[in-house]
This record gives structure tokens, C-alpha cells and sequence, in this order.
């Protein structure tokens, strides 16, 4: 799976401000030399990993008749080369983005889109519609939704007398338990999980990265008791690690290695087709008197260049495809990749997501889900988190004095971003 996935889940956390443009896999659309009467307007996507969609981004464009739509298909480091167009009046006039970040925000480097999604807010859960929103307003149409979870295999928890988790400390259990011989109980990633599960752990401890006031959510002791526990998983020699594929691909729980493994809602189709019912899915299992089942959710979203030279005509490209086409929306989150629809009343009647674990995966998505990335929670605040987290799990750091160093950058950048507001 492409480390786009990654991105997503960490919601844009490594977006940079500077950088190459880079070059674009090649410009398509599906008018030909005849175009429209309307302006030509650049569409920008990062590479997808699945069969059939660039084909599906080209047809949407070709559909639309007050345009001339050119998709622009970005290879490599899209969050970086995104970042820097929006510096350049050369850029696109429509992006593709995890964001839009706070400081592209506050930057005026996007435009304003509340307008646009006004009569159907409240077809899009806060979870997904939050990281968007800033004092009130809109920046971002999201396009689909991804999730995370822990996949397990029936069988193999079923040889061992092993119960499916239902908290942390079962999880440990559990993991342990599953781990003979050249199989492991768990594979949280090639890093023991610092990257895959980013601030899952302290939602499961019913702790928040940043709280709904805008302040640090995990100066509390819970987080240490809880990230201290992700080192008992190292220690135990419980993690798979140095796997052929990383987290988000399922290669390691299809091949046996491991009976459980956190990975996203992408990778359900293919281990359906190999496991047949031989798997069930689980949110990351709450820790702690105050802890809650945790589901990460990010979601891919279509915005607007502040520098664009077709403002308007780009808002209104927006709206035909990502807010009056829902029969391409769901074309586009379903027929090729496996992801849930950004629209609630889309997801609600999807065929594909009614029954057996996806509708789980749904179901845990809007009764536990969380923001991958909060808007407030910038780069520099991920890094030092994500740093400490690695310590702790690999290093047996002390989990409540990295937490400490986090806090206080933590709350230096709320600060920041809060005064520059």
C-alpha cells in the first residue's frame, strides 16, 4: 500500500512549506482538443495504489461542462509538492489534500468553502467535518473517509483459547499468548507501532491529543500508563517487526506471521477474498476506568487555491462533484478502492458496507471514531509526540517524562497557532 495511507492517517502531520513542485505523472482529460467554453482549470491528486481510479478522476472531469478540468496524476512527495504550489500562482486551482492544514489556513493560501457545504452539513459526521473547520468556517470538501483497525484471525485465537480483546491489557495478554514459533501475537508495524498508531493509544484512554477547548489533551497520567504498556508488547517479544510489508498492508496477517494486525479499512477486500470468514475486526480496545474503544478516521478532501486565477469556476467544480454528484462520490470511495463515503446518507445505503465486518468497521467508525489529525495539532507537535512514542515502545523510555517534553511543545504550538488566530 502506498504511503499515501500513511499520510492520510496522520491527517498531512508532515506537510512541509517548501519544496519542489515535482512533476506531474502525466495531465489528462477526458474532453480531448474540443475542451468546453468555460475555463481551463488544473486538478491535482496524489497517486492512488488503486486499479481504476485515475481512469475515474478523468471521467469526472470529462462529465463536467462549464470547464475545461485537467487532472494532474503527482508521483512522490504530493504533501510536499502541494505545499509549495499553493505558493506559486502556477499551481493547481483544485487539490486534493489531508488537510488543509491550519497554517494553510491562517496562511490564506485556501479558500473559504462554507458556502458550498452549507445545506448538506449535516450529512457529514463532526469526526470528519471537525479537522476542516476553523472559527466557524469550512475549508475542505472531504471526498471519502479512511479508517484503522485490528484485524485477527478466528482460527488461530480460537487454537489458543484466546478471546478476542476487549481492553488493552487483554490485548497484551492475548498477544502474548498468540506468539509460538514463528508466528507473533500482533503486529502493530516495522516500528513497533509508533507510526501506525499515532494518538490511538490515548484516545483508548479516553484522553484526546487536543481537547474541544483547544489545549493539550493528555497531560494526565493515564497516557503514561497507557503508552507504558505498548513497551509490555515490545518487551514480551509479542510484535512481529522486520515484516516484507509495513502496517498498512495485510501481507503478514495473510501469510501467518502474525494472527493479529492494526491496518485500515483498505486492506478488508483482499483479506476477505484470501481469509473468507476466517477474521473479525476490533476498534484498538479502551484502557483505564475512563477508556474507549478507538478508531482513528481521516478523510481525503477537495479545496481551492486562494491563488487560483478561476476562483469561482473551481468552487463550482467542487460542488457539482463533491457535494451534487453523489453517485460519483460513491463511485469513486467504493468501486475501486474500499473506503467509506464521506456523506452519512451515502454510507448508510452502500451495499458493500451493510453487512459482515465492513458494516462493523462502519458502525465502530461512527460510534468511536476520532480525528486521525486535529486541526490544532501541528507538525512540529507530531514529531515531538511520534519521537517520544518511539522511545517509549522500543527504548522502555519513561512514559511520563517523554509526555512532559510533548506537553510543553505541545502547548507552545497551541499557543502559537491560537495568537497568530
Amino acid at each position: 500500500m502506498p504511503i499515501s495511507r500513511r499520510q492520510l492517517m496522520a491527517g498531512g502531520a508532515g506537510l512541509a512549506l517548501t519544496g519542489a513542485l515535482g512533476s506531474a505523472c502525466g495531465s489528462n482529460t477526458g474532453r480531448g482538443s474540443g475542451g468546453s467554453n468555460g475555463p481551463r482549470l488544473s486538478q491535482w491528486y496524489h497517486q492512488y495504489g488503486e486499479a481504476g481510479t485515475r481512469q475515474a478522476v478523468i471521467r469526472y472531469a470529462a462529465a463536467y461542462r462549464k470547464a475545461d478540468v485537467r487532472i494532474e496524476w503527482r508521483p512522490g512527495n504530493y504533501d510536499q509538492q502541494t505545499a509549495a504550489a499553493l505558493l506559486s500562482s502556477s499551481g493547481p486551482d483544485v487539490f486534493e489534500v489531508a488537510g488543509p492544514t491550519l497554517d494553510q489556513i491562517q496562511g490564506g493560501q485556501v479558500v473559504d468553502l462554507t458556502d458550498l457545504i452549507g445545506d448538506v452539513k449535516g450529512d457529514f459526521s463532526r469526526t470528519v467535518l471537525a479537522p476542516k473547520t476553523h472559527e466557524g468556517r469550512v475549508w475542505g470538501v472531504p471526498q471519502l473517509v479512511d479508517t484503522q483497525l485490528l484485524y485477527y484471525r478466528r482460527s488461530m485465537l480460537k487454537d489458543a483459547g484466546v478471546r478476542p480483546p476487549g481492553s488493552l491489557d487483554e490485548l497484551i495478554d492475548a498477544a502474548r499468548a498468540l506468539s509460538t514459533g514463528k508466528v507473533k501475537g500482533l503486529f502493530l508495524g516495522n516500528d513497533g507501532g509508533a507510526s501506525a498508531l499515532h494518538g490511538t493509544p490515548l484516545y483508548a484512554a479516553g484522553l484526546a491529543l487536543v481537547t474541544d477547548g483547544g489545549e493539550v489533551g493528555f497531560d494526565d497520567p493515564a497516557a503514561a500508563r497507557t503508552l507504558g504498556k505498548l513497551h509490555r508488547l515490545y518487551a514480551d517479544k509479542s510484535l512481529l517487526l522486520g515484516a516484507p510489508t509495513d502496517w498498512a498492508d495485510p501481507s503478514a496477517f495473510l501469510q501467518g506471521l502474525t494472527a493479529m494486525q492494526w491496518s485500515g479499512l483498505w486492506a478488508l477486500p483482499r483479506i476477505r477474498k484470501e481469509l473468507g470468514d476466517d477474521f473479525g475486526v476490533l476498534p484498538f480496545p479502551p484502557d483505564g476506568p475512563a477508556g474507549r474503544p478507538a478508531v482513528p478516521v481521516g478523510a481525503w478532501t477537495a479545496a481551492v487555491s486562494a491563488r487560483s486565477e478561476h476562483r469561482d469556476a473551481a468552487k463550482a467544480f467542487v460542488k457539482w462533484l463533491w457535494i451534487d454528484r453523489t453517485d460519483l462520490q460513491e463511485d469513486f470511495a467504493l468501486s475501486y478502492g474500499f473506503h467509506i463515503p464521506a456523506r452519512n446518507s451515502l454510507a448508510a445505503k452502500a451495499d458493500r458496507l451493510k453487512e459482515g465486518p465492513a458494516a462493523e468497521v462502519v458502525r465502530f467508525a461512527e460510534k468511536h471514531g476520532s480525528p486521525a489529525q486535529p486541526l490544532l495539532w501541528t507538525p512540529p507537535s507530531q514529531t515531538a509526540y511520534q519521537d517520544a512514542l518511539n522511545r517509549v515502545i522500543k527504548g522502555g523510555a519513561d512514559p511520563a517524562a517523554e509526555l512532559r517534553a510533548v506537553v510543553r511543545k505541545a502547548g507552545a504550538e497551541l499557543r502559537r497557532v491560537r495568537k497568530r488566530a
